[in-house]
């Protein structure tokens, strides 16, 4: 089986592999563009950064499955919330479509989300770390270090893994 993962994110991609550990799988990733906004800024932008990143990896590279996993936030009454959406992408078939985790931001990143900055860079000089999306993730930063990213992404994975094991069954 090959695996096309639609980030060179390495949270992502530990995500991705830790699902597909038990399977006999060539797992690659390409940087394939989203096609939302950088700063996805709700459930619906944020799925469909993950479809589009789960069927652009699969015709990028061939692979039997295709999988694209996106962050971004949701605007509620409490406050803004990380959210974090999941795609697996096969040929003739619909996306399967997962999302996991959700806590709130600070009020001071989220100020900065809603003038329009990035969450990524935005972590980063809020920490004062370098890369946070690629390693800990502001979940990371915010529950103290008990869940990381690929933590985040990996619950994700196995959402998405099971629905698959599930319509394999027929």
């Amino acid at each position: 089986m090959k695996v096309i993962i639609g980030s060179k994110n390495p949270a992502k991609i530990l995500a991705v592999e830790t699902a597909f550990s038990h399977y006999e799988a060539a797992i690659m990733s390409e940087d394939v563009p989203s096609g939302v906004n950088d700063q996805p800024f709700s459930d619906e932008e944020t799925i469909k950064g993950a479809i589009n990143r789960a069927y652009g990896a699969l015709q990028a590279s061939g692979g039997q499955i295709g999988i694209g996993l996106e962050g971004g936030v949701q605007k509620t009454e409490h406050g803004l919330f990380l959210c974090n959406w999941g795609a697996l992408a096969e040929k003739g078939q619909p996306p399967i479509i997962a999302g996991g985790a959700r806590i709130p931001l600070p009020d001071g990143v989220a100020v900065r989300l809603l003038a329009g900055e990035e969450l990524g860079p935005v972590m980063d000089d809020y920490a004062k770390k370098e890369n946070i999306r690629k390693n800990e993730g502001a979940v990371g930063i915010f529950t103290n270090g008990q869940i990381n990213r690929a933590d985040m992404f990996s619950h994700v994975m196995k959402l998405l893994l099971g629905q698959y094991e599930y319509r394999k069954r027929g």
